[in-house]
């Protein structure tokens, strides 16, 4: 029995108040059948962590607030994480930095009000460091060692020690990793600990209280103008989820550029409203008011006239004008740049961070537990020359078609999902349009709402409907299948995973998209010979004013759709989750609700936590530049969703989750190539959705070639793009029931010759003009983009170039200071008379210190 009243809420250390917890396993001792093998196994587990030097003391479950829960807790001793530090690699401070900081900002004293604290921007000072050696402790500044590596290296060296740790051996196999024993149910959570309570500071005055800080300074929303506080981050949670923050922050501050300019598209749009004569004459009862249009579907629908499109042609101008090329161009030039100051923010981190020499680290190099344990077959590593597990080339080749097999069928689910949804469009048209046509009610919003925009509206959340289904399963099909092929590294690991996720999530979010943007109204047909799909149902026409304020609404609905939904997940279901399961203990006395109870009763951040992030942040990056000249305003909503997500990201990782283990990483990864993948194809879609969607090239044409008011240049130009079909060449299939005020001609979008012609309802040459002026635009624009890309990209170095001399800088006076050790090390022998320290050795190593200093 303990005492706990005795013990602080917030202890983090061992009873004897003097070791620190580094590490809590927890479990249940359930009656089961399961029970005593569950039993060998945490004992044997257990006592190999103790062989491996571990120091554990355990929480009885009479001590646990529900009374079923043992808590483990587990000490790295110095001796364990001297040895693992120098395993894994880790550098350690050898001198104070003395290369003087950068030149002061003459915008600082601007910007005072957006910055945080120096000791909270800057938590430490910042050190020459080396690799730890563990003959060469001497060389470092070792003050005190309990506080020398800090609670997330310890945590980080712990986790190292617990994925391979053995608990025995099952079915002929050894077994071994913590992983195995929380999915078989020996233990049901492993976890470091927070170091405090967010909302308050610890009692003990030995804790730093990080975890209050960045609650305060980070992750409330109240703090949204200020910066992070990156190397705090990056101390707490670890160099990986530092760079996703850097990463997001950076990406939130370019946007803000991208939404200034495209606000200002956006207004110029709304301002020349009124001067728009495509619109004016629409809405003219004299032109559109008298223009009759052929019927938008068969049977049903009835003639009607062009003006009732008024307010909808009205509105398309807010997105279709001159400014949309202007920046589809400027996007295409900003992502470049993001994506290439990005390369230099990150240079910069992985200096002042220590990842310079960073290979991907050994930890993630090394073989997964998972591919040690299922493959029995071994051969000689080439270059290490040992004995290591490998997968056979024939079971890999299986593995591979059943994944790639499954990815195509869900691919082809999605894209069935999309057919279905044009269906959808094709078959509700009719009713809409016959709606909107004989309900009184619904007059007053007609000229508003059409029958197109009606089915888009509908048809758009329908399809965010079946995108969230469809990504709740194949989130779970995903990893099952990246398990099934036994990926090697923890980095082949994660670099499948997210491929086999963004290609399917691509498709996913997307596809509805391209199909307004590329095939809707542009395989339509003419009166008489309209094209079906399947044979039944009609293909979609654009609305009069065209299809881009069709795709902007698409854009609109399911970027904020997703953006909204994204929110509630990653906010409220936690806080929900964590109120219900701590409902009992808010009754408890303080001191009987202990630190590893609280931390327990908190929700997992997982392995696969930053993964979903960066997910969500990649494609809305898509939205807002593969079809940006659809909607100038989607960088203005990603920077307000992103200025939320930050502090949201920020406050659940703090409040809700518990602590994750650390982990180093010295990029986004492979996320960097398919951001370099979307920049190139947002320059392309945009290009297309400018010549092809909206209605500007055909504008164009009309303003230069054919045109006959010099006055007015594009006055006549809805009546010349529209063509003329004789009613009475309708066929049965197609006429409408009903013709009340005797309509002999009706009119079509489309550039075809009239009836009476003799290349009757054939495409006239201005269709040709107009299709060699749009594919004469995607070659010109593609090309002028492409190439100030490719300037803009080999102006800017990847590295700034004082970095490189602070990195040239750091790794002479970090190997002048090592010599200059090995070289004391080596007098004191040779003073000691010890044999081996021959002059020779001594002349060889001054000569190296020479070399070093000429280098």
């Amino acid at each position: 029995q303990i005492d706990k009243r005795h013990q602080s809420k917030d202890s983090i250390f061992f009873r004897d108040g003097v070791r620190r917890i580094d590490f809590v396993l927890a479990y249940v001792d359930d009656l089961n059948k399961e029970c005593e093998k569950k039993l060998e196994r945490r004992k044997e587990f257990e006592s190999n962590l103790q062989k491996a030097g571990l120091e554990l003391e355990t929480e009885d479950k009479k001590e646990s607030e529900d009374g079923k829960i043992f808590f483990v807790k587990i000490h790295a001793p110095w001796e364990v994480l001297i040895t693992y530090a120098e395993v894994l690699n880790i550098k350690v401070p050898i001198k104070e930095n003395d290369i003087p900081s950068m030149v002061e900002n003459p915008l600082d004293c601007v910007l005072f009000p957006l910055k945080l604290p120096e000791k909270v921007m800057h938590p430490e000072p910042d050190y020459f460091t080396a690799p730890f050696s563990k003959d060469k402790q001497e060389l470092y500044l070792i003050n005190d060692e309990s506080t020398f590596f800090s609670p997330s290296m310890r945590n980080r060296i712990v986790n190292y020690i617990l994925t391979r740790c053995p608990y025995g051996t099952e079915e002929g196999k050894k077994k071994f990793g913590i992983k195995r024993l929380l999915n078989n149910g020996t233990y049901t959570a492993a976890y470091p600990l927070h170091d405090c309570q967010y909302w308050k500071k610890a009692n003990d005055p030995n804790c730093d209280s990080e975890r209050y800080t960045l609650y305060m300074e980070w992750a409330r929303f109240l703090r949204f103008y200020k910066e992070q506080p990156l190397d705090l981050i990056r101390k707490y949670y670890g160099e990986k989820i530092g760079i996703y923050f850097a990463w997001l922050g950076f990406y939130t501050e370019m946007l803000f550029l991208a939404a200034v300019v495209g606000l200002i598209c956006f207004l110029y749009g709304l301002f020349t409203m009124d001067e728009n004569m495509s619109s004016k004459e629409i809405c003219d009862p004299a032109i559109g008011g008298e223009i009759i249009m052929c019927p938008l579907c068969d049977r049903e629908c009835e003639y009607w006239r062009l003006n009732t499109t008024c307010e909808s042609s009205q509105y398309s101008h807010l997105f279709d004008n001159v400014a949309t090329l202007f920046f589809a161009i400027f996007m295409g030039i900003w992502v470049t740049l993001f994506l290439e100051f990005w390369k230099r923010r990150q240079a910069r981190l992985k200096y002042e961070w220590d990842l310079v020499d960073f290979e991907e680290e050994q930890q993630q190099l090394q073989l997964r537990p998972e591919y040690e344990a299922k493959c029995t077959q071994k051969k000689r590593n080439p270059i290490t020359q040992e004995m290591e597990p490998y997968l056979p080339l024939t079971s890999q080749a299986v593995r591979f078609c059943i994944s790639g097999a499954t990815v195509l069928f869900w691919v082809s689910l999605i894209i069935a999902s999309m057919i279905a949804v044009i269906v959808y469009r094709l078959a509700v048209y009719a009713a809409f349009a016959s709606l909107m046509e004989n309900t009184q009610t619904l007059q007053p919003i007609s000229g508003l709402l059409t029958p197109q925009l009606a089915t888009s509206v509908t048809a758009s959340c329908l399809n965010f409907v079946v995108i969230m289904i469809l990504n709740f399963f194949y989130e779970r099909i995903a990893i099952w299948i990246t398990d099934m092929e036994i990926p090697r590294t923890h980095m082949e690991y994660e670099n499948r995973l997210t491929m086999k996720m963004f290609l399917f999530q691509f498709v996913n979010y997307y596809s509805s998209c391209f199909y307004v943007a590329f095939f809707k109204g542009k395989f339509v047909g003419y009166p008489g010979a309209y094209t079906y799909m399947f044979n039944r149902w009609r293909n979609e026409e654009c609305d009069p004013a065209g299809c881009l304020i069709e795709l902007t609404t698409q854009l609109t609905i399911v970027m904020a759709g997703k953006q909204i939904w994204g929110n509630i997940q990653e906010a409220i279901v936690p806080w929900i989750c964590n109120w219900w399961g701590r409902r009992k203990a808010r009754n408890n006395p303080e001191n009987l609700y202990s630190r590893w109870e609280q931390d327990h009763d908190l929700q997992i951040f997982g392995a696969l936590g930053l993964f979903y992030e960066y997910l969500e942040m990649v494609i809305q990056f898509g939205f807002i530049t593969l079809f940006v000249a659809s909607f100038p305003l989607a960088p203005l909503l990603a920077l307000m969703n992103n200025i939320l997500e930050i502090r949201v990201d920020s406050w659940k990782l703090t409040t809700q989750y518990r602590r994750p283990v650390a982990a180093k990483a010295h990029s986004i990864g492979v996320w960097q190539e398919i951001l370099n993948g979307m920049a190139i194809l947002s320059v392309v879609t945009n290009a297309f959705i400018v010549a092809f969607t909206s209605d500007m090239i055909p504008r164009l044409v009309y303003y230069y070639a054919y045109s006959e008011n010099e006055d007015s240049p594009m006055s006549g130009y809805i009546n010349n793009s529209l063509s003329v079909f004789l009613i009475s060449d309708f066929p049965e299939r197609n006429e409408p029931k009903e013709n009340p005020e005797h309509f002999a001609i009706c009119r079509y979008r489309d550039y075809r010759y009239p009836p009476d012609h003799e290349r009757k309802y054939l495409h006239t040459m201005q269709f040709w003009h107009i299709l060699a002026a749009k594919l004469a635009f995607i070659i010109i624009m593609e090309h002028v983009v492409f190439i100030v890309k490719f300037f803009v990209a080999w102006m800017i170095p990847d590295v700034p170039a004082d970095v490189k001399a602070k990195i040239k800088r750091e790794k002479y006076l970090t190997q002048k200071i090592l010599h200059e050790y090995e070289l004391e090390k080596l007098k004191e022998r040779l003073c000691q008379g010890d044999k081996r320290a021959t002059e020779k050795e001594f002349i060889a190593t001054e000569g190296r210190m020479e070399l070093s200093r000429a280098m």
